[in-house]
């Protein structure tokens, strides 16, 4: 099976939408679940939540951000290049009902996946609040496209160079003081995920993270991904990614999210040398 790139866009700075065909995917793939490609023979395996699929089209698209050594590979497909492979979909769903008024909290690259996740509670009959934020203007995409998928769409930034100047817990505060809110789901940096659960946990609403931990094999048998949630050892590609925010123990999971940095760094600097050469 090939896994052509049907089309590629820079969405803002090192920030690209791969559109890629892959119709035995696509045909199951739901809300929240995610994929595992490779860009090389001996490459790593790069996960990515699903951030949209055509499935009449076989089509699937995905959002990254190219910071290290393997995106930054994969910044340099073009249209009728080939993935080495592609696995997926994987992971639980995110937990789709009716739950009456909706919040998805997306933070920088982690927009995309909340599309996919805001239009299905909208589906399921909820009202849905999309809350988007990044550093600055640049770093918001999609607007347009998520603006169909939710009620309501609130963008903050951090230098207030689009929408309101802050943090996307300021605008969740305000709507948590202005009505009932029955379900939080945050997708993004860690940090930001860690903010929501401790801005919810005291308010009785039940809230999810999707956790985006070290991941290898993406089917529960290497233990990379394991974080600690109620206490209780949870693997993110089998268990989650969606876990209880409020029983996470973010922590555990943002040390553990550092521990390759060095090595990371010296693949990046060979990646950045590979491409002045071409």
């Amino acid at each position: 099976m090939s896994y052509k790139i049907l089309s590629k866009k820079e969405l803002c700075k090192n920030q690209y939408e791969l559109t890629i065909q892959a119709p035995y995917v696509v045909r199951n793939a739901k809300a929240g679940q995610f994929i595992i490609l490779r860009v090389e023979e001996n490459g790593e395996r790069i996960p990515l939540t699903i951030a949209d699929v055509n499935k009449e089209k076989g089509e699937l698209t995905i959002v990254f951000m190219a910071v290290g050594y393997s995106t930054k590979k994969l910044a340099l497909f073009e249209p009728g290049d080939e993935l080495v492979d592609l696995v997926g979909p994987l992971g639980t769903p995110t937990h789709i009902k009716k739950y009456g008024t909706v919040v998805c909290v997306a933070g920088g690259y982690g927009a995309a996946p909340c599309y996919l996740i805001s239009k299905a509670f909208k589906d399921a009959g909820n009202k849905v609040y999309m809350i988007m934020g990044a550093r600055t203007k640049d770093l918001i995409f999609w607007q347009d496209k998520m603006k169909t998928a939710c009620s309501e769409l609130f963008i903050t930034t951090n230098d207030g160079t689009l929408g309101e100047q802050g943090f996307v817990t300021g605008v969740l505060d305000r709507l948590i003081k202005q009505e009932k809110i029955d379900y939080v789901i945050a997708v993004g940096p860690m940090p930001m995920m860690k903010a929501v659960a401790d801005l919810t946990r005291d308010k009785n609403i039940y809230t999810e993270a999707s956790m985006n931990p070290i991941m290898v094999d993406g089917t529960g048998m290497c233990g990379a991904c394991r974080l600690t949630v109620g206490g209780k050892v949870k693997f993110a590609c089998v268990d989650g990614p969606d876990f209880d925010a409020h029983q996470i123990d973010f922590d555990e999971v943002i040390n553990r999210s550092s521990i390759y940095k060095d090595s990371e760094r010296k693949r990046d600097e060979n990646c950045n040398l590979l491409n002045r050469r071409v």
